[in-house]
């Protein structure tokens, strides 16, 4: 080796050992600043895509991705809430947060399927018992169906809660929210109920 390149590296060893670990750090910073990285500006209000909105804005990463098709869900003799969204919309990052809810309170007795939108293949035509079938051009896009499987809701945009839980006490035939906000069944006649003893 020539005396230059050992002098070279003396002199890199010598400003390592003063600098320690950090010029590391002020290496790969420099490297973003020269090449014009920008940080992640994604938020729930903006429509850009961040991540999987029902872990990062509902904290519900058990919705996805669904259990089962809309197909298997609609044998199995149990309301279905289909929500067809897509990840970089913020109306769909907003409602994430009251699917979740819902699940809070049905997710025992109902199938939640939310799926996004980007993962449906692209057909002209679907048939009811898939997901692109109910799609209007919206997102999102909510459809119930009781468990015999007939569509009690079908809305595009977003939907409040309480009209949601309106439609599910219906299904499972419990008091309306003006009655409780606790979820009991409605009382049965007591002399029909002897008789099926």
């Amino acid at each position: 080796m020539s005396d230059l390149v050992l002098a070279g590296i003396q002199s890199l060893a010598r400003w390592q050992k003063r600098l320690g670990r950090s010029w590391l750090l002020l290496a790969m910073v420099s490297c973003l600043v020269l090449w014009g990285a920008s940080p992640a500006l994604a938020g729930l209000k903006d429509d850009r895509f961040d991540g999987e909105i029902f872990t990062l804005y509902a904290g519900n990463g058990s919705l996805v991705p669904p259990k089962f098709t809309l197909a298997e869900a609609l044998k199995r003799d149990r309301p279905t809430l289909l929500v067809l969204y897509i990840d970089d919309s913020s109306d769909c990052k907003a409602y994430s947060a009251v699917v979740s809810q819902v699940q809070a309170y049905y997710g025992r007795a109902a199938d939640l399927l939310p799926v996004r939108l980007d993962g449906l293949p692209p057909k002209t035509t679907y048939a009811p018992t898939e997901a692109g079938y109910y799609y209007k051009g919206v997102v999102p896009q909510t459809v119930l169906f009781d468990a015999s499987g007939k569509i009690v809701l079908n809305e595009a945009g977003t939907i409040p809660f309480e009209t949601l839980d309106t439609k599910f006490r219906e299904v499972f035939d419990l008091l309306p929210r003006t009655q409780t906000l606790d979820l009991k069944r409605r009382q049965v006649n007591e002399v029909t109920t002897e008789l099926a003893r």
